[in-house]
Formats: C-alpha cells, structure tokens, sequence
C-alpha cells in the first residue's frame, strides 16, 4: 500500500516523513517553493532529538502520481484548499481510492463523499510547524502524535485497521474509531480558540479566555440544534494523556501556534478560519443560534489575513469591548 500525501504542510510533511522514515511507501504532493525545495533537497524533518533529511519523492499535482488501485490518498490540505485538491485527485485517481482526511473541521469528509465512495475520517492531534519551505518541525520524538481513523458517516473497516497499526509503526499512536466524526466535533471545539490565540497579543489572559469559552459555549448550543453528538473533554483529555507531552524545542525551534497563526505568519493571504469558527456561524444560521462571539473572531482573522496583518496585534478585551458595543 503507497500513501499519496495530499498537501505536505505540517501535517502531511510530518505523517508522510514519519511513514517514509519507517519504511512505507509514500508520495508527497506539493506546490510551489515547498515543491520545489523538496524536489531539490528533501524534507527537513525536525524533533527534538536532531533533524533527518528525508528524500521523500514527490511531486507537485496528483496527475504526476501513477495512480493504482493500491493507493491512499491522505489529504492534509487546508480545508478551504480541500475543494481544489479534491477536483485534481478525482480527475487521475480511481474512483474507489481511500480518501483519509487528516484536517481540522468537519466540512471535509462531506466534501470527500460528494465525489468519492470510500471516505475516512482522520482526528489529528499533532503539534507540528511549517513555516518555511521544505522543513516541518514536530514537538515530540518518542510519539509524534494521535492520528485515529474511521470510515465516514461511521463504522471501521479492514483499511482502517491496516492504517492504525502502519501508523503505529511509524511513531503515532493511532487506533480506529467507529465514531470518528464525535471526536472531530471535539476537536473542533478546541479549534476554536486558535482565532484567539492567532489574532491577540495575550492569548493567557482573562479576557482571551472569556472569549474563546463564549466561543465554545456557542459551538456546543449550535451542535445541539443541528443534532450533533460529540466526544465529551474526559474522554478526549484521557486519550491524550500519556502520548502527547508538552512541546519540546526541536534544535531551538519554540512551537509558534497552532495552524491559523501559521498561516498569518506566512502571509498565505488566507487561513481556515471560515470551517473553524465559520462552521459554528454557519450552524447558527441554519438553526436560528445566534453566535456573534465566533462571528467576530472569523471576520478579524479573515480581515488579518487580507491585510497580511502579523499574528497577535489585537488586545483580546478591545474584542470584548467590541462585542458589547455591537452584540
């Protein structure tokens, strides 16, 4: 079985590197400077414990991928990349190709059906950084991350369980799931603090905390309304206990932020803002929720990454303050 990497940013760069390095077979694929240093040099695969160098093939389209009916297609793009990135697989890969979606959000998998029969769910619980071409820099030596998978809308099956144990072997911990869509919901909930943490100077402060627990306190009424169950923080916070330790710096590099304060400290000109707290608007305004806590924090990261703003300019009180002039 190949793993065909779709995106090989912090995620895929580190999931692919890690299967690679343990003797998988894989393929990233990548665009533009990331391209063209992996093509050239390798990936750079930092931890804590040193760097490896990595001459992991790839390419920089699906259409380059021989495609056979051996293949997964781990797609770990931004979800407001996963439309584009699904249209260019769907037109080279088989139609029966595994499509695992290792993202944040819970948009992707829907999307992912509309084209393709064989969907998997991925919850990614992996401090990992990419802010330079070629290079991904993870926190952890030991266990890179969590990556559990699940066939969508639910159910495990054979794939499943050949995926979990080649991660297992290849640094992650990783189990299958067949309720891999509650535990993304989780997830979600916790993403929806990077907006505060990527727009404010003080993410540890009172009010930074006040505004991402109204944020979450939002995001579970909006999950009620639609209907949706999702895993309850013991048992998330017992799955991570005794795997994901806290950031180490790998060869002086500090972890910078999760994945919103990257993408505005790349000046990529857009984040994944709108399938993070732009979900929880978007059930709101289906189910009558109002959710003006997540609205605002969407649009200020939308209006940062248009701007090309720097991460952590806005004073996290001047939103509140904002909140009671227009609630």
């Amino acid at each position: 079985m190949r793993y065909v990497v779709i995106g090989a940013g912090a995620i895929g760069g580190a999931t692919g590197g890690r299967l690679h390095q343990h003797g998988l077979s894989v393929v990233l694929v990548a665009r533009g400077a990331h391209f063209d240093v992996l093509s050239r040099d390798g990936l750079r695969l930092r931890d804590p414990d040193g760097e490896a160098v990595l001459d992991v093939p790839v390419v920089d389209n699906p259409a380059a991928v021989d495609w056979t009916d051996d293949d997964v297609a781990l797609v770990a793009t931004k979800t407001h990349q996963t439309p584009a990135a699904l249209e260019q697989l769907a037109a080279v890969a088989p139609n029966e190709v595994p499509v695992l979606c290792l993202q944040n959000g819970v948009a992707n998998e829907r999307m992912a059906l509309r084209i393709f029969p064989n969907v998997h769910g991925v919850v990614v619980m992996l401090p990992a950084t990419h802010l330079e071409p070629g290079s991904v820099v993870v926190g952890s030596s030991a266990i890179t991350g969590i990556l559990d998978v699940g066939r969508v809308p639910d159910g495990v099956d054979e794939l499943d369980a050949r995926v979990a144990a080649d991660l297992s072997g290849a640094s992650f911990s990783s189990q299958p799931d067949a309720d891999i869509l509650a535990w993304k919901r989780a997830k979600l909930l916790l993403n929806l603090g990077n907006a505060v943490e990527a727009a404010c100077a003080d993410p540890q402060s009172g009010a930074a905390r006040a505004l991402a627990e109204r944020a979450r306190a939002e995001g579970e009424e909006s999950f009620r309304a639609a209907g949706w169950t999702w895993t309850d923080d013991a048992s998330f916070a017992e799955r991570r206990r005794g795997i994901l330790a806290p950031w180490r710096p790998a060869n002086g590099n500090d972890r910078v932020g999760g994945s919103t304060m990257q993408s505005l400290l790349r000046r990529t000109g857009s984040t994944e803002v709108d399938y993070l707290n732009g979900e929880i608007v978007l059930l709101g305004r289906l189910h009558g929720i109002e959710t003006p806590v997540n609205a605002l924090l969407q649009e200020t990261i939308r209006q940062m990454a248009r701007t090309a703003s720097a991460p952590g300019t806005l004073h996290a009180q001047d939103l509140l303050d904002t909140l009671e002039r227009h609630p």
